[in-house]
């Protein structure tokens, strides 16, 4: 860890006692006029000349600037019209400064520039530098990244909008070509898993969630939900078709679809292992998406070819008790046709008279 600041520039330090200079009748403010009109080099007047003007500076003389001793005998007028020393109103004490001070825009800034040690990540860097910070900074003190710290946070920022909104935009999809809102859900009820799986084999080999990691999760979302597409439009059409129950629809499409489920998942799994496992140059920074993407697929595929099932079932039960409920809601709203109703008023149309 390295720093721009360099404290070695002497200093002395003066502490004003503010309650003795209010009842001594002096306030802050004629202190530090005065130390500014002795070392600051005040301007009080203007001399002008017939060819030239020059600046009058008010201060002390030379061989008292030097001296930190000399403010002992720097003396201020009170509001009764006694002089009082400066050091019945003050302590001084020395201490050191910065020889330089840095500006961030129009604020004075510290730069601390640090590296990563060797099997560190630059997330797990990032996240405890702002647990130091913020235990040691007092709240008066902002801080912010630069560098490569301020692109790899720019990086993570909106990722999980961007994962709700491909999510979202495949339910829409899977909507408009079912025709209903029940079986996108079947088809993505896969996703938790995959996610799961993902990031649990990235903790298992100590990976961090980089953004190619992100990248392999968004990926996971359409190699997983295409499991679910094989059966449940196998399934539909099996219903559709030849009047089968859900149940057995849905375990006629596992029977048949789980060859070209298998091989469309070993064929994605034998294109992500080489990532996974980190051959060739620069594999260190693809190896995330190569991990994200095999342990969800694993997880996956051992979990929805169960799940998966269940599922349908249960959410297609769920929309036939939602379909007879809106189907009694509307008919309690029908008039009723039958005994005691009065019936329907034939109309006449062209000569002819049609009953309704």
């Amino acid at each position: 860890v390295t720093t721009d600041v360099q404290l070695k520039n002497p200093l002395l330090t003066v502490h004003i006692d503010r309650d003795k200079a209010a009842v001594l009748g002096v306030s802050p403010e004629q202190i530090e006029t005065a130390l500014s009109s002795c070392f600051g080099s005040r301007q009080v007047s203007t001399i002008y000349a017939p060819n030239n003007d020059y600046q009058v500076i008010l201060e002390v003389q030379p061989q008292f600037q030097a001296d930190p001793g000399s403010l002992s005998i720097l003396y201020l007028r009170s509001t009764t019209g006694q002089l009082v020393p400066l050091s019945a109103l003050a302590e001084l004490g020395h201490d050191v400064g910065p020889l330089s001070i840095n500006h961030f825009g129009q604020l004075p800034a510290v730069t601390v520039s640090f590296n990563l040690a060797p099997g560190t990540s630059l997330g797990a860097a990032v996240e405890q530098v702002n647990r130091a910070a913020h235990q040691a900074l007092p709240p008066t003190v902002t801080g912010s990244f630069q560098g490569s710290a301020q692109v790899f946070q720019a990086s993570l920022k909106g990722l999980g909008l961007l994962l709700l909104i491909a999510i979202m935009v495949t339910y829409a999809v899977l909507g408009m070509l079912y025709e209903s809102f029940i079986h996108p859900l079947t088809i993505l009820s896969a996703l938790p898993f995959a996610g799961f799986g993902a990031v649990a084999t990235l903790m298992i080999f100590r990976v961090d969630l980089s953004l190619y990691a992100f990248v392999g999760v968004i990926m996971l979302i359409g190699l997983v939900k295409k499991n679910g597409i094989m059966m449940v439009d196998f399934a539909v059409e099996a219903q559709r078709s030849r009047d089968l129950t859900p149940t057995q629809a849905i375990h006629e499409a596992c029977l048949i679809r789980f060859r070209p489920i298998m091989m469309t998942t070993m064929s994605a799994l034998m294109g992500t292992l080489p990532i996974a496992l980190g051959f060739g140059t620069g594999a260190e920074s693809r190896r995330p998406l190569g991990l994200a993407v095999v342990g969800g697929l694993l997880f996956s595929q051992l979990v929805t070819l169960y799940a998966t099932p269940v599922f349908y079932v249960s959410m297609d039960s769920l929309g036939a008790r939602l379909a007879r409920w809106f189907g009694a809601s509307k008919g309690a709203h029908a008039p009723a046709i039958g005994r005691g109703a009065p019936a329907p008023l034939p109309i006449e149309h062209n000569g002819a008279i049609i009953p309704r």
